[in-house]
């Protein structure tokens, strides 16, 4: 609960900066625990969430770093920390729409058309101003499921 105000300081700030939609405090308050976030010294820089949207589908929004933090990996493990939740809990596939679509294709995201997202436009991105002439890309990553991630060999990777 105590982090709620930095993440809406943060998701205002992108907002302002029109890279990503502002999120009032009960919209925080209602989303909190799909909420992750970065501390440097006690104090949150960062924050992402993992958002259901439908069986097996799974979005990350929210992924906001302070500025003087950017470059130093904390988005790269905020996602992937979404990510690990996402197999842990059976999601099979994580999309992101975002207009830095370079920093999820390094995580191994791909780009895909909205139509493959039906259930997010119409929840969602109806509700938007920019809709529908909204200028993110959309970029999606499949999973294996948990029991299979455990069955593989281990990788090096993003």
């Amino acid at each position: 609960m105590s982090d709620v105000e930095a993440i809406h300081a943060l998701v205002t700030e992108f907002g302002k900066r029109e890279l990503m939609l502002p999120r009032s405090r009960s919209e925080l308050y209602d989303s909190l625990r799909d909420f992750v976030v970065a501390e440097v010294r006690g104090r949150v820089v960062g924050c992402a969430a993992l958002s259901i949207v439908w069986e097996g589908l799974a979005e990350i929004q929210s992924l906001a770093v302070e500025r003087r933090h950017q470059k130093r990996g904390i988005g790269r493990r905020l996602v992937r920390a979404c990510l690990l939740e996402a197999r842990r809990i059976g999601v099979t596939r994580v999309f992101a729409l975002t207009l830095v679509p370079t920093f999820f294709e390094h995580l191994g995201f791909g780009r895909v058309g909205r139509e493959e997202l039906p259930h997010k436009i119409w929840s969602d991105c109806v509700k938007c101003a920019k809709f529908p002439d909204c200028d993110e890309l959309a970029l999606a990553i499949e999973l294996a499921p948990a029991s299979a991630a455990k069955r593989a060999p281990a990788r090096r990777g993003a």
